[in-house]
């Protein structure tokens, strides 16, 4: 399937990748801008062809059957979104319980335009002690970029003003939401 992944997000689809995934276990994904369901598909392609498993957590409502175990097989980890729950730390302690965790998440929060990206990814890298890495789906580069690992300080600032420059210039599906 690595191979069809291949033709068709290169020679098909024209993308290409630049950089590569880190040798880390464990790390956030941030996956910049979401602005289309498309993103879905250049991601999958991506995360084949560089065969690395990359997880995403989801209501755990999804987990039960009938489709609980395609969830599950496309590293999908269950949650509690309920009110009570603290997010940040339900998370963060999925980290603790595998060998191999790496949380691709959306900072956007949702695929329209935001002047500010949510904050929880970076708390979630800060509370699990793990590094975040960036990722840009290009579309006017037709570019899937990965960054260098990115270890969060303790100046939340500096840190979103380094992040966001990584994504300067960078274009989505929809280029008015980027």
């Amino acid at each position: 399937m690595r191979w069809l992944a291949k033709f068709i997000f290169h020679r098909i689809m024209g993308w290409k990748i630049v950089g590569s995934f880190p040798d880390v276990d464990k790390c956030v994904v941030i996956v910049v801008p979401h602005t289309h369901w498309h993103d879905f598909i250049i991601g999958a392609l991506a995360r084949k062809i560089i065969n690395e498993e990359i997880n995403f957590v989801a209501k755990k409502a999804l987990f039960k059957p009938p489709f609980g175990w395609y969830f599950k097989w496309m590293g999908g980890a269950p949650i509690d979104r309920t009110k009570s729950s603290n997010k940040v730390e339900s998370i963060a302690s999925i980290f603790n319980e595998r060998e191999k965790f790496r949380l691709a998440l959306a900072p956007e929060g949702t695929r329209k335009k935001v002047e500010e990206w949510k904050t929880g990814f970076y708390y979630i890298a800060k509370t699990a002690g793990v590094p975040i890495e960036m990722i840009a789906f290009d579309f006017g580069k037709k570019e899937v970029k990965f960054s260098p690992l990115f270890f969060p300080t303790d100046d939340k600032e500096a840190d979103f003003k380094f992040m966001r420059k990584f994504y300067e210039g960078v274009v989505g599906r929809i280029p008015e939401y980027t």
